[in-house]
């Protein structure tokens, strides 16, 4: 299967470079050691001949506890009713193939209450109707996502029609990720928001219409905020690499400061739409991947979000087997899951 509009760590990892003391010190945002373009092809783990050795096993097993550990806290302080965190999610197999009806229904039933979205990237494998169908189940909102901007008409058509007249589940629709921070021009990424608000618009749609890029590329583009109905970015205190995991929440409360300041309207709302941490990795300065670290990155971003859970989304609910793992991801490219291996594959 092919997906031109699968979205790599890009999205979240290799461009999603934040600010570190230097950067806030001089005004200069730190660039990224690599640029990845968009994949045509879809991105193939082969891990079937690991994933049974007693080692991972046992890795499988500690990032299961901890997600438990953290599926739990979350259903006790909110719910599915709209005022509850936001939470990534992908429907492809470990192999790359798309998740069928059945398998994203398998995997939306062991998410636990407690959150109030689920955000996609994309429009391939008929995600926006499969992953629909399984957040009205939940009660769930739906942030969906527009990644390759170069169909605009046919990402908009997949939507209205998994919409089916429909727009009370949706929240967002996101036009393009981190195509600026990825080395995009910010005037087109502009003007497809706009082709795709008056789209949507006359389709009957009338919620959210923006474009999600890094906290870093917005504050350097802040016409990216200007032009959206909210204001959407990605940040991750993992890879500042001055940030240890109890620290993820403070270092997303310093940062959302710097980016509102430069926006022309310093009332809107602005939302993180990818943070979290990875299980399993290589380390990143104070910065060190594991099954506890992630439960307190995760802990120490709830806690600062408590009276404002709408305002992020966590990155992300399993494991990305269909990723590549590199070391400038720091090899945890698969493991950002804080409810372990999707039951799905």
């Amino acid at each position: 299967h092919v997906h031109p509009d699968k979205h790599e760590k890009r999205d979240a990892v290799v461009e999603t470079i934040v600010d570190t003391v230097y950067a806030e010190a001089t005004g200069v945002a730190p660039s990224s050691a690599a640029s990845v373009a968009p994949s045509s092809t879809p991105v193939v783990e082969v891990a079937a001949s690991v994933a049974t050795t007693p080692q991972v096993q046992v890795e499988v097993a500690a990032a299961s506890s901890a997600a438990q550990v953290t599926a739990a806290s979350s259903s006790s302080s909110s719910s599915s009713s709209g005022n509850g965190f936001g939470f990534s999610y992908s429907p492809y197999l470990a192999n790359g193939n798309c998740k069928s009806q059945a398998e994203v229904d398998s995997d939306f039933a062991t998410i636990g209450d407690g959150y109030s979205l689920v955000r996609i990237y994309g429009v391939d494998c008929n995600q926006t109707a499969t992953v629909l169908s399984a957040a009205k189940a939940k009660g769930l909102k739906l942030f969906a996502g527009i990644y390759d901007i170069t169909d605009l008409t046919g990402a908009v058509e997949t939507i209205v029609a998994a919409a089916n007249g429909d727009w009370s589940s949706f929240d967002t629709v996101s036009v393009g990720n981190e195509i600026v921070n990825g080395g995009g021009s910010a005037a087109t990424v502009i003007a497809a928001i706009g082709t795709v608000r008056t789209l949507l618009t006359a389709a009957g749609y009338t919620g959210k219409v923006g474009t999600v890029d890094t906290l870093v590329a917005a504050r350097a583009n802040p016409g990216l905020c200007d032009a959206s109905d909210v204001c959407t970015v990605n940040c991750h205190p993992f890879f500042d690499g001055n940030v240890a995991a109890d620290g993820a929440g403070d270092f997303l409360e310093t940062q959302i400061p710097t980016l509102r300041a430069v926006l022309s309207d310093q009332s809107q709302e602005i939302v993180i739409t990818e943070t979290g941490w990875p299980w399993k990795g290589d380390t990143n300065g104070l910065a060190v991947p594991s099954t506890a670290n992630q439960e307190a990155a995760i802990s120490s971003i709830r806690s600062k979000f408590a009276s404002s859970p709408s305002s992020v989304i966590l990155f992300t609910v399993f494991n990305d087997l269909w990723k590549t793992n590199n070391a400038a991801q720091f090899n945890a490219e698969q493991y950002w899951g804080f409810l372990g291996y999707a039951p799905s594959g």
